[in-house]
């Protein structure tokens, strides 16, 4: 009646259908259910073009991934009448109101799609209901990573797709075109690594409590560049063994210059061995970074405790040269380089010290002797002087502890053998 067509005009709650939905007849069918519901299982195609990987994280033990995901399947329901079999594009408001696959990302931590300027979702539908769903989406997701051989490692990681309700009874994922389904851009790369290969495999996932799904992966193998460990990490450390070497060619006598040395080389490859465990997660195996460094950490440690050794036998060896040297008189005959570690002042020749519990400064002693030699005030201290520097090549030599000379050659050779079997192992 024409009450009733006022009625229904005058009512606001009806929203007239848009044209599309009208050509697609979404009105006459219930999109709950999936395509082909009660019968066989409905084949959906996925490929996937991959944009960009954005980061890796050792820490998180994730990665990060910019992709397009486009699935392919066939709903009779969305068929529609076409002169020219041309297709009909869509934007995201249609995706509400059919049926869609609902595909999620296994072991993924944060995902989301695109929405700048509007929400990167296009749907395509052929006359003969063939539709085709494509997202942009970043995800991250979890890589269960090995760094037993880091940095000289290689790591496998894997995207993995799956349907979230339906199992496959219900819905079979597959790959659209094969190992060409998963493409990549040409220009990807990352700061750390080198992307080996890309490769798309599938296989099944068993839940106890809803049975087998279909799951697609997406493998891509990601070898780590070494140039950056080398000067951040190996370098360092290689020099710093080295530099703990020099202590074998100083003057055994030399406490300060020899400790301090030993020490610094000892706080150095500390701070080292902070730095790179502070970048990495806290495992509970060893590295192969570890080792290097801890081994490179025992070889500084051992070049102090050398010296250790080296003082503590040649303090014993001058005590006993000491007592049979000794005279009734209480005085000490020593030669030039003893007497001046004893008392701090240089000796020309080999003097008598008196080893009293109280001897006296060696600046009054030099008082002292130029007051009663005052003949020889003229002499220049350059004649002194050169006659250091003669005597300092042989002064060395003689001064050298045998445990100096075999350290010389025994730390250099054996650092160079476990050089050659950490490289050719780890490499």
């Amino acid at each position: 009646s024409k009450r009733e067509i006022k009625m229904r005009k005058l009512d606001s709650t009806k929203v007239r259908p848009l044209k599309s939905e009208q050509l697609l007849h979404i009105e006459d069918h219930d999109f709950a259910l999936r395509p082909g519901f009660g019968g066989s299982p409905i084949p959906v195609g996925i490929d996937v073009q991959v944009e960009s990987i954005d980061s890796i994280s050792e820490v998180d033990m994730d990665f990060t991934m910019t992709l397009y995901l486009r699935h392919y399947w066939k709903d009779e329901r969305l068929s529609f009448r076409s002169n020219k079999n041309k297709s009909m594009t869509f934007d995201g408001r249609l995706i509400k109101k059919i049926w869609v696959p609902d595909v999620f990302f296994v072991h993924s931590k944060r995902s989301f799609i695109h929405d700048t300027t509007v929400e990167n979702i296009m749907l395509r539908v052929y006359p003969d209901g063939n539709v085709l769903f494509s997202l942009r989406i970043t995800v991250s997701a979890m890589c269960f990573m090995d760094f037993s051989r880091f940095p000289l490692d290689t790591q496998n990681c894997s995207l993995e797709l799956e349907s979230y309700a339906y199992n496959e009874d219900d819905l079979m994922l597959y790959w659209k075109h094969g190992n060409k389904s998963l493409s990549t851009d040409e220009h990807i790369s990352l700061s750390q690594f080198f992307i080996e290969e890309f490769s798309a495999s599938s296989g099944l996932a068993f839940y106890s409590s809803t049975g087998w799904y279909n799951r697609l992966f997406i493998n891509f193998a990601l070898r780590r560049h070494i140039f950056f460990f080398v000067l951040q990490s190996y370098f360092p450390a290689m020099l710093m063994v080295m530099l703990s070497w020099v202590s074998f060619w100083i003057d055994r006598r030399a406490v300060p210059a020899r400790v301090s040395l030993g020490i610094t080389t000892v706080l150095t490859m500390s701070t080292i061995m902070t730095g790179v465990s502070a970048s990495m997660p806290q495992v509970s195996y060893i590295k192969a970074v570890d080792v290097y460094l801890w081994i490179s950490f025992l070889f500084v440690f051992l070049s102090v405790i050398e010296y250790a050794a080296v003082n503590y036998l040649t303090t014993i060896e001058e005590r006993k040269q000491l007592k049979k040297r000794g005279k009734a008189s209480g005085m000490y005959s020593m030669d030039a380089v003893q007497a001046m570690a004893f008392d701090g002042c240089f000796h020309d020749t080999d003097v008598d010290m008196d080893l009293s519990p109280f001897p006296e400064p060696c600046e009054e002693s030099e008082t002292r002797a130029s007051q009663t030699n005052i003949s020889s005030a003229d002499t220049p201290r350059l004649k002194r002087k050169r006659s250091l520097k003669g005597n300092v090549g042989r002064i060395i030599l003689q001064n050298n502890h045998v445990i100096d000379t075999y350290s010389r050659i025994i730390f250099p050779s054996v650092y160079i053998v476990f050089n050659f079997f950490y490289w050719g192992l780890y490499i």
